[in-house]
């Protein structure tokens, strides 16, 4: 039975085309790129260490909206290509742009992430790898560039064709990917009749979603299905299952549990905590999500 280890946490560090600035006072500075944004970060509840001066360098910020719907809207200070802007992380590329949910397109506290499930397969020929609701791709070009067959798995039309978009910019249009629009649970299932496996997954499932024929997920509801299903695509000879969960009131110990419990006849290890992106201006440990992880 996998064992479930004591509570971890999971870092984050820049790179050239991203970093956390500054941090406080509810919001967070970072860099993409040449351009430099602010965003909203309730996490962040200390006060920033950069003055005001730098905070005003920015060239646009994301002002939420007053209610909780999460609505909000982005406000410029600077000219900020409204199209978008190339940015790289190892082998991958993929376009940043502000878009209305406040992110830029990718998720810069991921990088950790993707290392350690290049990691985790790093040994084996051409490993078969799962990204479910894999958003732009860039998960999913970071294991196609160590040679892993992909299947990139969103029921939104418009991020996979981003994620096409993406893997071309980087050169990696020619590694085997398989781009596939769908309902994550439809798809899981399907998969499990087709007696498919991996060796390795990672899962990002959203708060709340809709599938691409109005499906309806809610994390709380349908995680511990879900994860059910994905017990049968893993084997004796797969190598790890990664499971991020952002912008809920779960705990990382409660995401822990349900994973060792699902993958209990498994041997292994799973781990819990959270991810983290260390602040360059003092190198302060800003929370953006918990998660859980299983490898052997």
């Amino acid at each position: 039975m996998a064992e479930l280890l004591p509570l971890t946490k999971l870092v984050g560090e820049g790179w050239d085309d991203y970093g956390l600035i500054d941090s406080g006072a509810g919001r967070k500075l970072e860099r993409y790129g040449k351009y430099r944004f602010i965003r909203p970060e309730p996490q962040a509840m200390w006060q920033p260490a950069l003055p005001d001066s730098e905070w005003d360098k920015a060239d646009g910020e994301f002002i939420p909206a007053s209610d909780d719907d999460g609505g909000g809207r982005w406000y410029f200070n600077k000219p900020v290509p409204a199209e978008g802007w190339p940015l790289h992380w190892r082998e991958a590329a993929f376009q940043a742009s502000c878009t209305p949910f406040r992110h830029l397109g990718f998720f810069p506290d991921m990088a950790p992430v993707w290392d350690w499930l290049r990691d985790k397969v790093s040994d084996k020929p051409e490993p078969s790898f799962l990204n479910l609701f894999g958003y732009t791709g860039v998960g999913s070009q970071a294991l196609a560039a160590k040679g892993a067959a992909v299947t990139h798995v969103d029921a939104s039309k418009k991020s996979v064709a981003q994620a096409r978009k993406n893997a071309e910019l980087a050169g990696l249009a020619d590694r085997p990917i398989r781009w596939i629009v769908d309902d994550a649970g439809k798809f899981v299932a399907r998969e499990v009749r087709r007696d498919r496996r991996y060796d390795a997954i990672l899962l990002d499932p959203p708060k709340f979603g809709r599938g691409p024929d109005g499906e309806r997920w809610q994390l709380e509801e349908g995680l511990p299905n879900l994860l059910a299903d994905i017990r049968h695509l893993l084997d004796d000879d797969s190598r790890a299952l990664f499971l991020t969960v952002y912008a809920v009131r779960l705990s990382a110990l409660a995401i822990g549990e349900l994973l060792r419990q699902t993958l209990a006849d498994l041997p292994g290890q799973v781990e819990c905590g959270e991810l983290v992106v260390r602040e360059e201006a003092r190198g302060l440990l800003l929370p953006t999500a918990i998660f859980a992880r299983w490898s052997r």
